[in-house]
């Protein structure tokens, strides 16, 4: 059934496919074309056009590696001096390349799902059900994310396959298999540099639950278990990543937060794990929303194995405190991705990818931990909560319409994206104190308890 759900979404996918693309698609071409067409040497040396070789290089060899593919669809794309190439074969390429990439992320979902199975950890009288359980649903809220969609197959970019690999080594870890955690992390550092955000999170644990052989009465550190072997086993395996990657280049002459403390006061409690890294990707985030707004996704990807979407999703189908957080902020941490989308073509279909998934969360979840809510309120939020989610209704409204026909486009051009930045702010550093106050006050004893 998993892999038919897979199936499913992947041909929603195709159908994006002649959808806005946004720059990126140009600079993905071009890094096709510089690690195909010159010699290892200038890769990171090319300024052939401004969008210059600048992601790690183990991303590099993955362009390498589609370009291989590439030259069967259309050998001009792979020029370097053909700035702005889009034949329809190229777009057809590259559009298919992101949704096959995804398949890493299925895998990541996949093994996230099979943990969570087998971990013992707060099973409802759910779990056994085919399409209400918390790995089905868990399952539908990673590879239906409404972010994803928006991000990688229309606006044009591969973070689902960044994501796949982020899940690959949080699953690994959460089974308890340290050493291939940190190696799929490393991995995945040497794809995408914006993943040494939640490093710390790794480095803490790692350090505290493999290095640390044992425990004092009360869960505090065992200084004198510390186990050197075990420390150079785990810094030799990040070490070769490392060495791997960077290394033709040093060939070549081309080299010239509180949370964590709570990580440690808790061994062997592999969700404080993904909780800090849900952590770490939230305050890097509130600190670089105009930088990077799409990083929103590194919270709500693993929020939602909790809720939080990977690793707040995760959390989400097990603890119905993190669930109320994950709501909230999925709904209004995909909205904000909504400037990136400005065409009135895409209208529709980023409003209807929003509202699809926030509403089967909302109701998958709230039927999971059998929750009632007030009248007036969204199930698993407040009156205040719900008031502000529904808040987004005239805003968007505003935007689309009202602005337009006030004939303020001219005068006002950026009142829009403003409105949208502030009132996105409110809400999801809403959710990251909430959150921030929960992970602070979870107790043994609470997880311990059934979701009911």
């Amino acid at each position: 059934m998993y892999w038919s759900i897979v199936g499913i979404i992947s041909c929603v996918k195709v159908l994006l496919i002649p959808s806005y693309r946004s720059t990126d698609f140009e600079v993905h071409r071009n890094w096709l074309a510089i690690t195909h067409s010159l010699p290892l040497s200038k890769w990171y040396y090319d300024s052939t056009s401004e969008w210059t070789l600048d992601y790690p290089p183990f991303f590099a060899w993955f362009e390498f590696f589609l370009s291989q593919f590439a030259n069967y669809f259309d050998p001009k794309m792979l020029i370097v001096d053909n700035l702005n190439y889009a034949s329809a074969e190229t777009i057809h390429f590259q559009r298919i390349s992101v949704i096959i990439a995804d398949l890493v992320f299925a895998y990541g979902v996949k093994e996230c799902c099979s943990y969570l199975s087998v971990c013992g950890v707060r099973k409802s009288s759910k779990w056994d059900l085919k399409w209400e359980s918390p790995t089905t649903t868990l399952q539908l809220l990673l590879l239906g994310n409404a972010g994803l969609f928006i991000v990688d197959h229309i606006h044009f970019q591969y973070n689902g396959y960044l994501f796949g690999l982020q899940l690959i080594s949080i699953a690994r870890i959460l089974k308890g298999h340290y050493l291939k955690g940190a190696f799929w992390f490393a991995v995945l550092l040497n794809h995408k540099h914006i993943y040494m955000y939640v490093a710390p999170a790794y480095f803490v644990y790692l350090l505290r639950n493999y290095c640390f052989t044992s425990s004092q009465a009360g869960g505090s550190v065992q200084w004198r278990s510390f186990s050197f072997s075990r420390f150079a086993a785990l810094g030799s395996v990040v070490a070769a990543v490392f060495a791997l990657s960077f290394g033709p280049f040093v060939v070549l002459g081309q080299i010239g937060q509180p949370a964590l403390v709570k990580l440690w006061q808790s061994p062997g409690n592999p969700f404080h794990f993904v909780r800090c890294v849900v952590l770490c990707a939230f305050g890097s985030f509130m600190f670089g929303w105009h930088v990077h707004e799409k990083a929103i996704l590194l919270v709500i990807i693993p929020l939602r194995t909790s809720s939080l979407c990977y690793a707040c999703s995760l959390m989400a189908v097990v603890w119905r405190k993190e669930a109320q957080i994950f709501v909230l902020l999925i709904t209004v941490g995909h909205y904000s991705l909504f400037p990136l989308l400005f065409t009135g073509f895409e209208i529709p279909l980023k409003v209807l990818f929003l509202l699809v998934h926030s509403s089967y969360a909302f109701i998958s979840l709230s039927n999971l931990f059998d929750t009632s809510h007030a009248t007036l309120s969204l199930p698993l939020l407040s009156v205040p909560e719900s008031l502000y989610l529904l808040g987004l209704v005239p805003l968007f409204i505003y935007e689309c319409f009202v602005h337009p026909l006030l004939g303020l486009d001219a005068t006002l051009p950026f009142l829009p994206l403003m409105l949208t930045s502030v009132y996105c702010a409110v809400g999801i550093s809403y959710c990251w104190l909430k959150y921030y106050w929960h992970f602070l006050v979870v107790s043994k004893a609470t997880h311990k308890r059934k979701t009911h």
